[in-house]
């Protein structure tokens, strides 16, 4: 399913930590992993000083790809190595589009606290923007990462970025021989205290089963015996994240809204939040961009 991989990677601890996990998919696809480290020439302090200083930049980036290059080849895994300059979100996401790459594979920050709540990482922007499906992991001590995954978890909500996820995670699942899930969330936050709230919730209770029947069905024909769940709540990336702890989940899969202009820019999507949060590998798989 997953011929080339693409890892980013910045010489950081967490992106060492995650490499083992990079390695893990890439034996159990035969894919070809690509390792891309860019020189980061938009700063400030490097356009200033320029030459010497991209040298020295290009320089660590050439060792930290040969170091995952060895790791790599230890384990039996292909590599193709590259150092870059530009913009790293832009460079990575090009990249991927160029060489066809299957899936990216990245670290969050992995900071505890306000700043990794923040937006504007590489990651974030990488996610927003990537054709091909991310992997992102927080190389965080909270979170638990583990192959081949035995329980993948798909959030739908009907959409068509939903319905692109679901894809995705039935081939992830078939490749892992993992079980689905399959769960719909009731976003209650919108709704008020009078009677006319309880007719509200109760149509909107119907609509998750139902389209979680749906997701359900495409589960089976594909040969899957899903789990499937309706659950209720203020914050649906905090339903889900109580639904992974509660059932064991190793991976969530989640579409991405696909949009382009200001509202991508703005907080609080499903698939972010998770990203930032979550306490396991979150998959994003890009719906249809609308305009």
């Amino acid at each position: 399913m997953f011929d080339k991989l693409l890892f980013p990677t910045d010489g950081s601890d967490g992106a060492a930590a995650v490499f083992d996990h990079v390695l893990d998919v890439a034996e159990a696809h035969d894919a070809t992993v690509h390792v891309l480290n860019v020189a980061d020439t938009t700063r400030e302090s490097v356009t200033q000083v320029q030459g010497r200083v991209v040298d020295a930049l290009e320089q660590a980036g050439a060792e930290t790809v040969r170091e995952a290059a060895t790791r790599a080849s230890d384990r039996g895994v292909p590599t193709v190595t590259e150092v870059l300059q530009g913009e790293p979100y832009r460079t990575i996401v090009d990249y991927a589009e160029t060489y066809d790459v299957d899936l990216v594979i990245m670290p969050t920050h992995g900071r505890r606290g306000l700043e990794r709540f923040l937006l504007g990482s590489t990651t974030e922007r990488v996610v927003r923007r990537s054709e091909a499906p991310v992997l992102t992991i927080r190389p965080d001590d909270d979170v638990t990462v583990r192959y081949p995954y035995r329980r993948i978890l798909v959030p739908t909500d009907g959409s068509d970025p939903a319905s692109a996820a679901l894809d995705v995670g039935l081939g992830v699942a078939d490749a892992a021989s993992a079980a689905v899930h399959l769960l719909s969330v009731v976003d209650v936050t919108s709704l008020g205290v009078d009677v006319r709230a309880d007719l509200q919730t109760a149509a909107l209770e119907e609509s998750a089963h139902e389209i979680v029947d749906r997701a359900a069905e495409r589960a089976t024909a594909a040969g899957f015996e899903p789990t499937t769940a309706v659950e209720f709540g203020g914050s649906v990336t905090r339903v889900i994240r109580s639904y992974v702890t509660a059932n064991d989940v190793d991976l969530v899969v989640v579409g991405t809204h696909g949009r382009t202009g200001f509202d991508r820019y703005v907080l609080g999507s499903v698939a972010e939040g998770l990203v930032r949060t979550a306490p396991v590998p979150v998959l994003t798989v890009r719906g249809p961009v609308e305009s």
